[in-house]
């Protein structure tokens, strides 16, 4: 059978050790700096180093996460960063950015390099140029679906969330929090604007709600599936999250992966988070409950109903130190602590009034640490400690010799009290048994004894590790900076009718029903635009249009192959999020016109304005991709209309665009509450996919100010 791998999240030293104590086969983490998640506590290279050697002395892994946008002025700093990781014990490094992973596969060819989720891969021609590029391993966009998977696995190490929080957005596409509050997650500060509630203007979600907000994704027994279809790992979420959270997931998912059902261990798991009761995700297609709409945060698992204002009925053995949630008509209604045990439940006490019917769950379960297992290396040694000869301690084939210790007078060592020391391992991942103890008239002072204990085990511990080459400091030198008085334009439209561009880039509302017609409109050259999540089956879809256009549009980096296997012309969208002038030139190289990354300001777009690159300077802002219906599939009642209005809490307006890509369902995208206008140089891009009413103040984009 494959070996497979279970990969948990670590945002700090003691949720490292949780993991793989847990059962994990690897961890993967954050540094201070180029993190995408930087709110977690993340780790300096001493607590890296000890982590990593943590993780080996258990046959383990450590990945570091390098995966948020590097802009110019940053490359040398994050070359820098990278090296520094790998030196430090970490055996592979997650990018987001494609072509700075290629420029240091070929600086470092022994480098693993794995392509973060934020690239967005998710499909076989993307996952394929990801291995051109020097990546041994692809962690797909959470969207991907499962038989394109398969497909993908057959090609490059498939690494695949099975469990923890979904991102509404494609994956490295989401722009909201950076234009709607100046923190940007692509840079590791999401302010999570996803988790708010929102109303949008249909029958039946005039209510604020958490319109955006997907419930937490849990594989469980699907996969099964996920093996079957060749994936090598298997990946929880949470680098935010507590110890206790990513020790239960990893004991249920390692008890899945072993065979056992793992009834008992989900609710270990329900118990330390759950938000929304849970979602099989999007691979395995869209269910009712994906989106949490009622209730955010963590609600744990239900263990009774209130029968009064005071009593629980429950089966649950509630103690002291337990926490709860209740919830009305699937709604919060409040909190609750234990206050004592009753016949047949228990009482709460809540600053809330409870009525009866209320559903209790139980959200903190203070004896969850402790039914949690640590698994440990184990080890069997041999110990002889004779008068007047060398101590030894023998593990395999690792043999250790210490002082002569001096004939006893009295009370001379025992096998008994040299192995009650030998089992205590001075806090290393290891659980002792013996094969032959040998004592003989032997005195050892306490001391000597325990330094004897210490120094064996520091010197087996480095023959367990790895021995690495260290890379050496080279200097990446930046391409030379472009210039040019080319002022290019391009237009991103539905309707191309009375448009006039350089570049027209055409946008259907079905891709299934491209009219001829409608692509000859305007002038300029005809573009096709293709949407950062773009399955093999959506590629047969446009297969007939595409003769009509002279190029693609595309926001993925799977459009370097595809425009080269249909011999198109390749506009690199904004959505590539090419960032820096590596990604840039090595973008151009391969002949294709570049749209800078929305992330950038204004004089960061303009030192990498050269021939070839575009900066979005006027009309909407695309700030959300949504692979799923936030209607909840509600069909039958759907108006089917081209926009809708999403408004938050203060009022701002967001434009949510339908449109078609296959026939298996509609796809949204989100638009910021006003349009764009900025000045610059080099190509303009104008966005006119949707349009705002009179009045509407635009927005300057990041102008000057550098986002974090």
């Amino acid at each position: 059978m494959k070996t497979v791998e279970l990969l948990a999240p670590a945002g700090e030293e003691a949720t490292a050790r949780a993991a793989l104590f847990g059962g994990a086969d690897a961890v993967y983490l954050g540094l201070t700096r180029f993190s995408a998640r930087s709110g977690a506590e993340n780790f300096g290279y001493e607590a890296l180093r000890r982590t990593a050697d943590l993780a080996h002395l258990l046959g383990g892994r450590v990945y570091v996460c390098l995966n948020t946008l590097v802009k110019d002025g940053e490359t040398d700093d994050f070359f820098a960063s990278v090296r520094a990781a790998w030196n430090n014990g970490a055996d592979a490094i997650l990018l987001q950015d494609l072509f700075l992973g290629k420029k240091l596969k070929e600086r470092y060819p022994a480098l693993e390099l794995h392509l973060s989720t934020q690239a967005g891969c998710c499909n076989e021609r993307g996952a394929a140029f990801a291995a051109e590029c020097g990546f041994s391993r692809v962690v797909l966009a959470r969207e991907t679906p499962l038989s394109e998977i398969e497909k993908i696995a057959g090609r490059i190490e498939t690494e695949v969330f099975v469990q923890g929080a979904l991102c509404t957005c494609f994956s490295g596409q989401c722009y909201l929090s950076s234009f709607a509050g100046g923190n940007s997650g692509n840079r590791g500060r999401c302010k999570q604007p996803c988790r708010k509630k929102y109303s949008i203007d249909r029958s039946g979600f005039e209510t604020p709600a958490y319109a955006l907000s997907p419930a937490d994704l849990c594989v469980g027994e699907k996969i099964s599936a996920l093996l079957n279809a060749g994936v090598c790992s298997f990946k929880i979420e949470g680098r935010m999250r507590r110890s206790e959270y990513v020790a239960a997931a990893a004991n249920y998912y390692r008890t899945l992966i072993n065979g056992g059902s793992g009834e008992r261990e989900l609710s270990d798991l329900r118990r330390a988070y759950n938000r929304g009761d849970y979602t099989h995700g999007l691979s395995f297609g869209q269910e009712p409950g994906f989106l949490s709409r009622n209730v955010q945060g963590h609600i744990g698992e239900k263990v009774g109903v209130m029968r009064d204002g005071e009593f629980c009925e429950s089966r649950y053995p509630a103690r002291k130190g337990d926490g709860f949630k209740i919830l009305r008509g699937g709604r919060e209604a409040g909190g609750g602590a234990f206050r004592a045990a009753g016949k047949g439940g228990f009482f709460l006490s809540s600053p809330e009034k409870l009525h009866a019917g209320d559903e209790v769950r139980l959200t903190t379960d203070s004896a969850l640490s402790s039914r949690l297992p640590e698994r440990k290396r184990a080890l069997t040694l041999s110990l002889r400690v004779v008068a007047g000869e060398p101590s030894e301690a023998v593990c395999g084939d690792f043999v250790f010799r210490g002082g002569i210790p001096e004939r006893a007078k009295s009370a001379p060592l025992t096998a008994e009290e040299l192995q009650d020391c030998f089992r205590k391992t001075d806090g290393l991942p290891f659980s002792v048994s013996f094969a032959h103890t040998e004592t003989r008239d032997a005195f050892l002072p306490k001391s000597a004894l325990n330094a004897f204990r210490r120094d064996f085990y520091a010197a087996l511990s480095a023959s367990l590790l790895p021995v690495r080459e260290p890379l050496p400091g080279l200097s990446v030198p930046e391409p030379p900076a472009e210039s040019s008085e080319e002022r290019r334009t391009a237009i991103i439209a539905e309707d191309l009718h009375g448009l006039k561009a350089d570049i027209l880039i055409y946008k259907p509302r079905d891709y299934g029903a491209i009219d001829p017609a409608e692509v000859r409109a305007g002038r300029g050259k005809k573009y096709l635009y293709l949407p950062p999540f773009f399955t093999s089956e959506d590629e047969k879809s446009i297969l007939p249009a595409l003769p009509l256009f002279d190029g693609i549009y595309c926001e993925g980096y799977y459009g370097f192959p595809l425009a080269e296997a249909y011999g198109k012309e390749l506009f690199s969208g904004t959505g590539c999020n090419l960032s820096n002038r590596f990604a840039v030139s090595e973008a151009k190289a391969r002949g294709a016109a570049v749209a800078l990354s929305k992330e950038l300001t204004a004089r960061e777009q303009r030192a990498l304005e050269g021939t070839g690159s575009f900066s979005l300077r006027e009309g909407a802002i695309k700030v959300m991709d949504l692979c799923y219906c936030p209607f909840s599939l509600d069909c039958g009642t759907c108006d089917r209309r081209r926009v809708y209005t999403l408004t938050d809490e203060e009022g701002r307006k967001f434009p949510l665009r339908r449109y078609r890509m296959t026939g298996k369902g509609c796809r949204f995208e989100l638009f910021n509450c006003a349009p764009l206008s900025a000045s610059g140089g080099g190509g303009a891009l104008t966005d006119l996919t949707v349009r705002f009413p009179e009045g509407t103040v635009p927005t300057r984009g990041h102008s000057e100010r550098s986002l974090p």
